[in-house]
């Protein structure tokens, strides 16, 4: 019962993961070592992935730890760099209004960056 507990949802959060990142399922299954139609049937539930394509994913950001679990854990303070310190400081020092502004700005950037690596442009 425990693991079959512990698999459920593996494939909406693998899909949560792989939008997140903004990657397409080709993409985001290349980086697995898979083709795109075995990354659809991982997010489809069909299949479950194995330990070679959850490690090879972790080391491109995804949270392996929230796919297989659903629970997150927050990022280790250790493993924050110093610029995004800084940025974390300046962000607190901001207005409450300025800091929606901000997380809109940034999140639409990111969105960007995402859709520009996907297609191969940097």
């Amino acid at each position: 019962m425990g693991i079959s507990i512990q698999m459920s949802g593996i494939g909406d959060r693998l899909r949560e993961e792989r939008e997140r990142l903004g990657m397409s399922q080709a993409v985001f299954g290349e980086l697995g070592g898979v083709k795109a139609n075995a990354q659809g049937n991982y997010e489809k539930g069909d299949r479950y992935p194995d330990a070679a394509y959850l490690a090879a994913v972790a080391e491109r950001g995804v949270d392996v730890l929230y796919v297989v679990t659903g629970e997150r854990r927050p990022t280790s303070a250790d493993s924050i760099s110093s610029a995004e310190v800084d940025l974390l400081e300046h962000y607190r020092q901001l207005p409450a209004n300025d800091q929606t502004h901000t997380n809109r700005m940034v999140t639409a950037m990111a969105e960007m960056a995402g859709r520009y690596e996907v297609n191969g442009d940097k």
